[in-house]
């Protein structure tokens, strides 16, 4: 079984890894324009980094679990290598956002669109797993066909 899933593994803590240094930046942030929780306001400098932290931990739990049906249902191997570049392109929309709101936007449509790819490749691996285990149908050997 792990032989199934180390690819997912390895790119889930790399994910987790990537989203606390995420955090540690907001705290840096804070220390270095004396902003002191709860506010979440202050210069616009501080408030790019802690919207590039907030907004990527929105989008982590639906990273996870795309990345995961994909890997189980589609292919662990294609899953892992798109969850490699969407956590690439995260890193990029956070740097970017550092510096400019502008600099966000084209990691941020590259992330959305490889999370889009894994919504895809999961939604086609479970139907894959429903046609097959209570159908009996094939679906990969239908489309070859």
């Amino acid at each position: 079984m792990l032989d199934q899933i180390h690819l997912l593994a390895a790119v889930t803590v790399l994910g987790v890894v990537e989203q606390a240094y995420f955090f540690l930046q907001v705290i840096y942030a804070r220390r270095m324009f004396g902003i002191s929780p709860p506010k979440i306001s202050g210069p616009p400098e501080f408030e790019r980094v802690f919207r590039a932290q907030v907004n990527s931990s929105e989008y982590f739990p639906i990273f996870l679990a795309v990345l995961w049906q994909a890997g189980l249902f589609f292919h662990q191997g294609l899953a892992a290598a798109l969850g490699l570049l969407y956590i690439c392109s995260r890193y990029c929309y956070f740097m970017g956002y550092k510096e400019s709101s502008s600099e966000r936007l084209v990691p941020l449509y590259f992330s959305s669109g490889v999370l889009w790819i894994l919504v895809a490749a999961s939604a086609l691996g479970i139907l894959h797993f429903f046609l097959s285990h209570y159908m009996g149908l094939n679906f990969l050997q239908l489309l070859s066909v």
